[in-house]
């Protein structure tokens, strides 16, 4: 959990307890041991501020297996982190990626997921600077309203794209299609294209399937 306020709460905690039962099962893993931890995974040193994704490496590490997350954000929103836990020579598997994800891949998905949240940055603060051109007043609560609609906006038509492409991502696993990455080949076969009109990668994948 990335605060003191969702570790209380238990937010998202049970979703990501049953997404990685789910997985192990299917996958035919067993679950050894469990760690929960609330911290940010921000910063240079954000290892040494995370004592409980330590002893999860430490016990991965003794028992020759592998640390399993539900998302790749539960590890770190960072890329440079990511990576320096993969210095540690400790296998990632990532419930929403699938089992065939190597750790090449895994960083690539990782970098993905740095570009995108910086792109919707971007979009958020080109919003902000037309509604400005338009004689929209910011600051205090207008700038805070022009940041919410502007959020609000890029996410209703992410949900909305989702919705329209779901139904063909189902048809595509019923098909036999398992993971993320197979999904994405057969989507671009098919010529559907993604949100912003580009070719499908396992992590845009993954992203229509949290929407649903």
């Amino acid at each position: 959990m990335s605060t003191a306020k969702q570790g209380r709460s238990g937010l998202g905690l049970e979703a990501q307890r049953e997404a990685l039962a789910r997985f192990a099962a299917a996958e035919g893993f067993e679950v050894v041991r469990e760690f929960v931890e609330i911290e940010t995974g921000k910063g240079a040193d954000a290892l040494d501020r995370r004592p409980q994704l330590a002893a999860a490496l430490a016990e991965a590490r003794r028992r020759r297996c592998a640390v399993g997350v539900a998302k790749l954000d539960r590890l770190s929103r960072d890329v440079h982190f990511i990576s320096g836990l993969m210095a540690h020579r400790v296998p990632f598997l990532v419930a929403e990626l699938g089992s065939d994800v190597d750790p090449f891949i895994l960083h690539l998905f990782a970098a993905l997921a740095e570009k995108e949240r910086a792109m919707i940055a971007a979009r958020t603060r080109d919003a902000l600077s037309r509604a400005k051109a338009r004689g929209v007043k910011l600051g205090g609560p207008k700038l805070a309203q022009a940041r919410k609609a502007a959020v609000k906006t890029i996410k209703t038509n992410a949900d909305r794209h989702a919705a329209n492409v779901l139904p063909i991502i189902r048809e595509i696993q019923r098909a036999g299609a398992r993971s993320l990455r197979a999904i994405a080949e057969a989507l671009n076969a098919r010529g559907v294209l993604t949100a912003r009109g580009g070719r499908w990668q396992g992590m845009t994948v993954s992203n229509v399937l949290a929407r649903a």
